[in-house]
């Protein structure tokens, strides 16, 4: 059984990454956590803001285990990256082009008004690439050329998601998933 707290920053972090933060209120979160209103402040005395902190500081961590889950079984980095590719295009698509990623959803509106939210923006997004940058180098790749592999990779990927939920197609993650894959083989052919 979750606790009011937890119900508040799942409630947040679902809300928050399909609607956006500025287009979800704070009684809009504590309705769909089933909570009474005074425990935002309770939990949140900062209010929304160190709410829309803490779900990127918890939603971050349960992202970052997508590399564990995808990459790590699948039979060689190369398919690994595909696999995560597809694996995005299809869990977007199954959501109606609403579940991309929460962090950059939240990221794009507040890295310029909010610094606790800009950090923990930062932080999260540097945990996925380390975790990508050293499944890059335990494949063979140098680690200085893993971490910049691993900006390229989420950076298509964080674009593509872009791309994908206005066109309500997944032609744009096929298009990148394709292209990482072929840059990781190259590099490891180099």
């Amino acid at each position: 059984m979750s606790t009011t707290k937890e119900r508040i920053v799942n409630a947040g972090a679902e809300l928050f990454g399909r609607q956006g933060y500025t287009g979800t209120g704070v009684k809009q979160v504590v309705a769909a956590a089933d909570a009474p209103f005074g425990s935002l402040y309770h939990h949140f005395p900062g209010g929304k803001e160190q709410l829309g902190e803490q779900v990127i500081r918890l939603a971050g961590p349960f992202y970052a285990t997508l590399v564990e889950v995808v990459i790590d079984p699948a039979p060689d980095i190369v398919s690994g990256v595909e696999l995560f590719f597809s694996g995005a295009a299809e869990h977007l698509a199954a959501s109606g082009y609403a579940d991309a990623c929460p962090i950059a959803t939240i990221t794009l509106e507040t890295a310029s008004v909010s610094e606790p939210m800009r950090q923990a923006s930062h932080d999260v997004f540097e945990s996925w690439l380390a975790a990508l940058a050293r499944r890059l180098a335990d494949a063979g790749i140098a680690p200085d050329r893993a971490r910049e592999l691993a900006i390229v990779m989420l950076t298509l990927l964080e674009g593509a998601f872009l791309l994908c939920r206005a066109a309500r197609s997944t032609e744009a993650l096929e298009v990148v998933g394709a292209q990482a894959a072929a840059i990781v083989r190259a590099e490891l052919m180099a």
